[in-house]
């Protein structure tokens, strides 16, 4: 029972860095000694120090003290040291682990490297819990291939714009919801919208402020009509890559000339219906080691990645207004296609946010 109370204090800490970590696991430690607590951590950025690293920090006496940690210390040398040596360094005697680390770097051997040193390894309590606070890293892990993210902001009676942006504004929900929509763009390591998006809003796709983490834009641009002065194009503060097909590339060469000009990407994905293919974009992404991608399309986009069962999970902003005949890109149709496994909602100042997990 002291091994469950303890490993629960140490999810509730890596918590705390979800959001800053990825593409980062959140990991939380807690280290334990004669029945008390003598030192506790979290992985609180990314490239800053480890779980294991800031709880030994924060002890004074380690030495034959029980760790509890999220996810199995890491045995490599990254943007940090090895957890595993700190922990050896440390005296720890006992180290008890939620989840194995299932990655290619670790995958075991941070286990090896502390029960060759003779400490006493625990491993799978509270094992789901863990795993649910990020279980993009898990998928990624197992699949190759992102966990895909669908954001949207609609009204109360599930429409995604007003018809006349020039008259009613191009925001549907409050600052309040847009500054969140700016912390999860720095949470992930690629953001997608169709061609239509691009045309109609022309927007730059960045986290506002920046935090220094890498951001892939994506377009899906079947038959390249993205126009040659989009931000997307002009603004080269992140890469772009436009997905399209083999006869938009033939069809059009100046436009693809044009595209490499501004210093943005073409990858050829396509399906049967010569429309990009989304299967074979997740595969490459999964390839460029991108494990967080976020959906920012219209309802045509969002539809698509929902009708082919290739999203994970749902993040709604609904704002407490009701746009009717004034609203345009009602979304609650391709909704009813959706099964949620879990979702919770946070308020944003009136705005209500719906985190929903739709895949396994």
């Amino acid at each position: 029972m002291d091994d469950v109370k303890y490993m629960q204090r140490a999810i509730e800490l890596a918590a705390k860095g979800i959001g800053n970590v990825e593409p980062n696991p959140a990991v939380g430690c807690v280290i334990v000694k004669n029945n008390a607590i003598i030192g506790e951590g979290y992985h609180e950025k990314f490239g800053a120090a480890h779980a294991e690293v800031n709880a030994i920090a924060d002890c004074s006496d380690p030495e034959g003290a029980t760790m509890y940690v999220t996810l199995e210390p890491c045995s490599h040398v990254g943007k940090t040291g090895p957890c595993a040596d700190a922990v050896i360094a440390a005296k720890i005697a006992r180290v008890v682990i939620a989840s194995k680390d299932p990655s290619d770097h670790v995958g075991g051997r941070g286990i090896e490297k502390l029960t060759q040193a003779g400490i006493e390894v625990v491993t799978g309590v509270c094992c789901d819990q863990a795993k649910m606070l990020t279980p993009w890293f898990f998928k990624f892990a197992e699949t190759k291939t992102p966990w895909v993210i669908l954001k949207w902001a609609q009204s109360a009676d599930g429409y995604m714009a007003y018809k006349d942006t020039a008259k009613h504004g191009q925001w549907i929900s409050n600052e309040a919801s847009r500054k969140d929509v700016h912390a999860l763009r720095r949470s992930v390591q690629a953001i997608l919208v169709g061609i239509n998006t691009v045309i109609e809003d022309d927007p730059q796709l960045t986290p506002r402020p920046a935090d220094g983490r890498e951001l892939l834009r994506i377009v899906l641009d079947s038959n390249l009509r993205i126009p040659s002065n989009s931000n997307l194009l002009d603004c080269h503060e992140y890469p772009t890559l436009i997905v399209t097909t083999q006869k938009a590339i033939k069809d059009k060469p100046d436009k693809v000339e044009a595209i490499l000009d501004k210093s943005a990407e073409v990858f050829i994905a396509e399906d049967k219906h010569q429309k990009c293919n989304l299967t074979a974009l997740l595969s490459e992404l999964g390839k460029r080691k991108v494990n967080r991608l976020l959906i920012e399309g219209g309802s045509t986009t969002i539809t698509a990645f929902i009708e082919q069962k290739l999203a994970d999970q749902a993040i709604i902003y609904i704002a407490p207004k009701t746009l009717g005949d004034k609203g345009t890109a009602e979304i609650s149709k391709p909704m009813q296609n959706i099964t949620q496994k879990e979702a919770r909602r946070k308020e944003l100042n009136g705005d209500t946010c719906i985190i929903a997990r739709l895949s396994d």
